[in-house]
C-alpha cells in the first residue's frame, strides 16, 4: 500500500546531529501514525464528451484502512446551481440516486462498474445534454482516523454530437466473379469548436457456419486518427495491403466532408459478406490520452463473390478423336469461358500431349501471360506449327504438316491469374483448369525392316588394324524411304560368363548415320567413319584399332519416308541387328618384340657382369705389384 505524508513537511531540516538524530526517531514513531491516509483520485479534467454516447469516470482510492473492497459514491453538480448536490448512483444503497437518475439507474443507463476492489466506474450509456457538470466521487470512510482526502471532482463538457457519414454507392447483392474489383467510398465529417480527429474503418461481417451474415466481423482497412493506415489482422488482409491489393486513400470532398475511398482489385470468395463504413471522433484529454467520444457506423449492403471454379470452362475443339494422314495439318483450339473481364485478368495456357501408349505428359507449347510462345521440347519445336490467341478466350495449336510422332492425346492447361494482368513470374495463378483429351491418331504407311551386322571374313583382326563392320538393312514400304542407322558398343565385362551379352543390354552410341546422309561421331577416342556404300549395306570403320575398341557391336535402323509435300519424317518403325564380337589379337611384331627386349637385356647383364670381374682383378694384380715395388 502507498504511504503518504498528510501532516507537516521535513524538508530542509539542518540541526545538530544528535538533535537531528533524536527528532527522527520521534518523527518515525509519529510519521507511522500519521502517514497511512485515504486518497481519491479522477481523470484530470475537463473532460468533453459527446451527447447521446458513454460517459465513463474511473474512480480510484489508495491509502485506506479497513476491507479492500471500497464503497463509491457519486454526485453531480450542475453549472450555476452552486453547491446543489444530485446523487447518481452508489454502490451501497440501491435507494441513493435522486429522482433526475432514479429510473435511468434501474434501466441500466446509468450504472457502477467495479475493475477492482478499490476502483470503480461510473458509466452513463447515453449521455445527455443536461448531464454537464462537475462529477465527484466519494468514498465512506472505513479508516480508524478521519485523515486524507475521501473524494475527487472532475467538470465533463457535453457537447453536441455533429459527427456525419454518409456513402455514395450501396451494393446491390449481385453476385460478382472472383477477382473483380471493388471500390467503396464513404464521406466523413465533425463540426466541433473542440479540437478532435475523424478515423475511418472499412469491415465485412461475414457468413457464419449456419449461412447468416452478422457475427463473423472482420476490419478490413483502416485510416487512424494520425493518418496511419492499418491493415486489418484477421484474413489475408495485411499481406494483401502489402501486395498492393488494398489501398485506402483520402480526399477532399464538397461541402467540408472528407471523402474515403477503399479499393480492393482482386476479391476473392472469402470477401463475400456484408460492408460497413465505421467513422469515429477522437479528443486528446488533459491527461495525454485519446479518447473517442463519438461513433457511427453506415450499411454499405451485401457483396457476393463467386468463386472462379463455379465459372471456368476450359475445352478443345473438335472434340473426341481427330485422324490424319502423314504430312497432313493439324489445327486445335483452346476455348476459355468464364474467366471474367479479360483485361483484368492474365492468362497462362498450355498444350500438353501424352503418346498414343501413354507415359509422361509432355509441354508441347505455351502461352504467358506476357503473350510470349515458348515450345516445349526438341521435337515440339522442329515440328513446323504455331500457337496463336485467335480471340479472347480462344488459343489455337497448329502443325502445318502432322507426322507420327505428333499423335498422342492432347490437353489443354489454363491457369488464370483472377485480378491480375501482369502478374510476377512467381506469383501463384488463382486456378487452373485442364480440359478433356482429344486424341489425334495418324493413318501411318505399312512399314517392315530388318537389320542384320556383318564382320567381313579376313585374316585375324589385329591391333592397329582397320576393323570394318556391315549393316545390311531390308525396308519394305511404298513410297521413297530413307533409313538413320545406329552404331552401338558394348565392351566386355571380364567377369561375364555368357559369350555374347542378352538383348536388354544396351551399349553406348558411336555414330549415327542420318536420314539424309549427315554423319555425327560420338567417338570414345579411335578414330571411326561411318557411311552408305549401298542401296541397303551400311559401313562402320574404325581406323587403329585400339584394344579398347574389342567388345559386341550391333545397328539400329529407323525407317523415314516422305510426307505430300515433300517433308521427311519418322515412321516410328525401328529394328536393331543381334551383336557381333570384335576381337583384336597381337601383332607378329608386338610378339617378337618380348624376346628381342629379354634378350637384349640378358646380354647387356652378362656383359656388365664380365666387365665388372675383369676389372676388379686387374685392380688387384695391379695393387700386388705395387706392394712389391716398394719392398
Amino acid at each position: 500500500m502507498g504511504v503518504r505524508l498528510c501532516c507537516g513537511d521535513h524538508s530542509g531540516m539542518m540541526m545538530a546531529p544528535r538533535r537531528l538524530t533524536l527528532l527522527l526517531i520521534i518523527g518515525f514513531v509519529w510519521e507511522s501514525q500519521l502517514v497511512v491516509c485515504r486518497e481519491v483520485t479522477l481523470p484530470t479534467g475537463p473532460l468533453y464528451r459527446v451527447a447521446g454516447f458513454p460517459l465513463s469516470l474511473p474512480c480510484t482510492v489508495s491509502g485506506f484502512e479497513g476491507p479492500r473492497t471500497q464503497d463509491f459514491e457519486w454526485f453531480l453538480y450542475k453549472e450555476g446551481a452552486g453547491a446543489l448536490q444530485i446523487g447518481v448512483v452508489s454502490t451501497r444503497d440501491q435507494g441513493f440516486p435522486y429522482t433526475p437518475f432514479q429510473g435511468r439507474v434501474r434501466s441500466g443507463e446509468v450504472r457502477v462498474e467495479r475493475d477492482s476492489g478499490d476502483q470503480a466506474r461510473l458509466v452513463i450509456q447515453r449521455l445527455r445534454p443536461d448531464d454537464q457538470g462537475r462529477y465527484e466521487c466519494y468514498t465512506p470512510s472505513t479508516d480508524s482516523r478521519y485523515q486524507g482526502s475521501y473524494s475527487a471532482s472532475v467538470v465533463v463538457k457535453v457537447i453536441q454530437d455533429t459527427l456525419l457519414i454518409t456513402h455514395s454507392r450501396i451494393l446491390s447483392g449481385q453476385p460478382v466473379m472472383e477477382g473483380t474489383e471493388l471500390q467503396l467510398t464513404c464521406a466523413a465529417s465533425v463540426q466541433s469548436a473542440q479540437h478532435t480527429h475523424v478515423s475511418v474503418t472499412f469491415g465485412v461481417r461475414g457468413s457464419t457456419d449456419s449461412g447468416s451474415l452478422g457475427h463473423n466481423l472482420r476490419e478490413i482497412i483502416s485510416l487512424d486518427r494520425e493518418l496511419r493506415v492499418t491493415p486489418g489482422r484477421g484474413g489475408s488482409y495485411e499481406k494483401r495491403y502489402t501486395d498492393g491489393e488494398i489501398t485506402l486513400e483520402k480526399k477532399s470532398g464538397d461541402g467540408g466532408r472528407d471523402l474515403y475511398v477503399m479499393k480492393m482489385s482482386v476479391l476473392a470468395p472469402e470477401d463475400s459478406g456484408s460492408y460497413f463504413c465505421e467513422a469515429a471522433q477522437w479528443i486528446l484529454d488533459p491527461s495525454g490520452q485519446w479518447e473517442r467520444i463519438a461513433q457511427r457506423t453506415m450499411e454499405l449492403g451485401n457483396l457476393s463473390v463467386q468463386p472462379l471454379a463455379d465459372s471456368l470452362s476450359v475445352s478443345v475443339v473438335p472434340v473426341g478423336e481427330v485422324s490424319l494422314q502423314p504430312g497432313s495439318p493439324l489445327s486445335l483450339t483452346c476455348q476459355v469461358l468464364g474467366a471474367g473481364w479479360w483485361n483484368r485478368s492474365a492468362l497462362l495456357v498450355q498444350w500438353m500431349r501424352r503418346g498414343p501408349s501413354g507415359g509422361v505428359e509432355v509441354e508441347v507449347a505455351r502461352m504467358g501471360p506476357d503473350g510470349v510462345v515458348s515450345w516445349g521440347d526438341d521435337t515440339s519445336r522442329g515440328g513446323g506449327g504455331s500457337m496463336e490467341k485467335e480471340a479472347d478466350g480462344r488459343f489455337s495449336l497448329r502443325r502445318f504438316s502432322a507426322h507420327p510422332a505428333d499423335a498422342g492425346v492432347y490437353r489443354c492447361a489454363v491457369s488464370v491469374y483472377a485480378g491480375r494482368p501482369s502478374p510476377e513470374p512467381s506469383s501463384p495463378a488463382t486456378l487452373t483448369q485442364r480440359s478433356d483429351g482429344v486424341t489425334v491418331s495418324l493413318r501411318s504407311k505399312d512399314v517392315s525392316v530388318s537389320a542384320v551386322v556383318d564382320l567381313p571374313r579376313r585374316p585375324l583382326l589385329k591391333r592397329g588394324s582397320t576393323v570394318t563392320l556391315l549393316c545390311n538393312i531390308s525396308v519394305m514400304t511404298t513410297g521413297p524411304a530413307q533409313v538413320e542407322v545406329q552404331w552401338l558398343q558394348r565392351k566386355e565385362d571380364p567377369d561375364e560368363k555368357e559369350e555374347t551379352p542378352s538383348e536388354d543390354t544396351k551399349g553406348s552410341v558411336l555414330a549415327i548415320l542420318t536420314y539424309d546422309g549427315m554423319s555425327r561421331i560420338y567417338s570414345n577416342g579411335s578414330d571411326l567413319s561411318v557411311d552408305r556404300i549401298s542401296a541397303g549395306t551400311y559401313r562402320l570403320r574404325i581406323f587403329s584399332a585400339l584394344e579398347g575398341d574389342q567388345g559386341y557391336y550391333q545397328c539400329q535402323a529407323e525407317v523415314w519416308t516422305q510426307d505430300p509435300h515433300g517433308g521427311w519424317y519418322s515412321t516410328g518403325t525401328k529394328t536393331e541387328s543381334a551383336m557381333v564380337r570384335v576381337y583384336l589379337y597381337a601383332r607378329v611384331a608386338d610378339l617378337l618384340l618380348i624376346p628381342l627386349v629379354v634378350g637384349v637385356s640378358s646380354a647387356l647383364f652378362v656383359g656388365v657382369v664380365i666387365i665388372a670381374t675383369v676389372t676388379c682383378c686387374f685392380m688387384k694384380r695391379l695393387a700386388r705389384q705395387r706392394s712389391q715395388i716398394r719392398k
